[in-house]
């Protein structure tokens, strides 16, 4: 199972390890599947999202994944490369710059910007980017590092 075999690679870093700048991603190919699971999972059935002749007729000519579905890959970034394990999701302000299709492959990454070492607090800039390297979400996570 795929789900198994990611939790394997979760890094463990400690709060004193990470510096100003490092970074990590994680990519991930969007199926079609994806977005009929998400949608079944979230109850968000908007039928640009589900439905191939009613998305044929929007201005983005065919189903695109939701937005929320492409930022979760920043969560895994976060919760599995960097800060990786124990860490605790705090805040997350998100942009989306352009539609997610079915076929495209995002790349989810993040960036150190700031630490604040009294409450182990690490500000990270989150982004998300296509296969063709646009961007598609741009954002800012807090998180907290437990040890």
């Amino acid at each position: 199972m795929d789900l198994i075999n990611r939790s394997k690679k979760v890094v463990e870093k400690l709060y004193d390890e990470i510096q100003i700048g490092d970074r990590a991603e994680v990519s991930k190919e969007i199926t079609s599947d994806d977005i009929l699971d998400f949608a079944r999972l979230t109850g968000d059935v908007n039928p640009v999202h589900i439905d191939d002749e009613y998305a044929r007729k929007t201005f983005f000519k065919e189903r695109i994944a939701h937005g929320m579905l492409t930022a979760s890959l920043i969560s895994t970034v976060l919760g599995t490369q960097l800060p990786g394990k124990n860490t605790i999701y705090l805040s997350q302000n998100l942009k989306f710059k352009r539609p997610v299709k079915i076929g495209d492959v995002i790349t989810a990454c993040a960036e150190v910007i700031e630490k604040n070492d009294d409450k182990k607090i690490l500000k990270l800039k989150t982004n998300l980017l296509n296969q063709d390297g646009k961007e598609v979400v741009e954002g800012e996570a807090l998180v907290m590092k437990m040890e």
